[in-house]
């Protein structure tokens, strides 16, 4: 295996990690916490836009490598570092959930099984999907005719998983997807195929950033391209949420257009501020502190979510609340985080639980 030179770690890009890692424990934190569906939360409804698909276009920004050589012993090696990484550490904190937060344990056990969510943890598993589609696309890429311009397999791969994408939210024509019409697709809800369809895009729209990164910067400094992005959120964000111009097979469309640019105005606010988030200031620090723990807050968070349903009841009955939803659910998100970073250290001294729990 032919490693690339080690790069300079962008310490902005860690914040926006811890960023987003905060984002993800605020939006269980409203639901498992204070038991308020995304709908009835008047800042979760909005911001669960673009926290995932921001997540997912992060991952695949970091998993770019510029400088690696592809062959079978590369592929297997990183085929095989990610499967441990990614299914070790999910097993062993699934079955520790099911033990802790269920009633009983083999009930939970199927129960979860049976959902695509998988208890909460689902997205080390949807990760593993797009880490195997990816390495084994790049091994692919690598070997086709150089006549064949280098841009075009990533793009036809970003076409193909947006339509794999709209297949999510087409049921009337994809009953064998979603199956909200017709008979479900067991294999599909069983194997969380559902969150891979909807994330993958971002995870290449990511990637694509990142081959291309010289180019992105310059378009991304550019003076039209902060005003139209901020536009295009803004309307389809509208859409999608309030005006429901777009009907039917049509809304789909502002809503992956409002994902797609949410996420690349939070991504440009990082790297515009990136002074102001490195490791020398408190917010850089502890953003990128999160940001390189994402995998353990994850496996640990929904261990440590309290019970305020109390809290929900309020927001149902006094809807519009926008400060004070965001507040009080990034709060307890970051007292929940200070606890998962705590028991990770703790269960970190041993080389055996870094390695196995964390996959370290």
């Amino acid at each position: 295996m032919t490693a690339a030179p080690k790069k300079v770690r962008l310490e902005w890009l860690d914040a926006l990690r811890g960023f987003t890692m905060i984002m993800v424990v605020a939006n269980h934190v409203c639901n498992f916490t204070f038991d308020l569906p995304y709908q009835y939360s008047s800042s979760m409804h909005f911001l669960i836009l673009f926290r995932m698909p921001l997540f997912f276009f992060v991952s695949g920004f970091l998993a770019y490598k510029s400088g690696l050589t592809w062959n079978l012993p590369t592929l297997g090696s990183l085929l095989s570092k990610k499967f441990k990484v990614q299914t070790i550490p999910t097993i062993i904190f699934f079955l520790l959930g099911a033990a802790i937060l269920g009633e009983s344990f083999m009930p939970t056990v199927l129960q979860w099984l049976s959902v695509p969510t998988k208890g909460g943890y689902w997205f080390t598993i949807t990760l593993l999907y797009m880490f195997i589609i990816y390495y084994l696309f790049c091994y692919l890429e690598s070997k086709l005719p150089k006549s064949i311009p280098s841009w075009l397999p990533i793009v036809v791969l970003l076409v193909v998983s947006l339509c794999f994408y709209e297949t999510c939210y087409q049921p009337k024509y994809f009953a064998w997807a979603m199956g909200h019409r017709g008979p479900r697709n067991e294999f599909v809800r069983y194997a969380s195929l559902e969150q891979l369809f909807m994330y993958f895009p971002f995870f290449i729209y990511g990637n694509i950033v990142r081959r291309y990164w010289n180019q992105a910067q310059r378009l991304m400094d550019s003076r039209w391209f902060y005003p139209i992005v901020i536009l295009l959120a803004l309307f389809t964000a509208l859409d999608s949420q309030k005006w429901h111009v777009m009907k039917g097979a049509w809304a789909i469309l502002p809503l992956t257009i409002a994902r797609f640019s949410l996420l690349t105005i939070v991504f440009m606010y990082f790297r515009h501020y990136q002074q102001y988030l490195t490791r020398f200031t408190v917010v850089g620090s502890t953003l990128q502190y999160i940001g390189r723990r994402t995998l353990d807050i994850y496996l640990i968070h929904l261990l440590f979510l309290p019970n305020l349903p109390t809290i929900g009841l309020f927001f149902k009955t006094y809807r519009h609340n926008f400060i004070m939803d965001t507040t009080l659910s990034v709060l307890i998100a970051l007292v929940v985080i200070g606890f998962c970073c705590i028991t990770s250290n703790i269960l970190r001294i041993s080389p055996f639980f870094k390695k196995w729990l964390f996959g370290r």
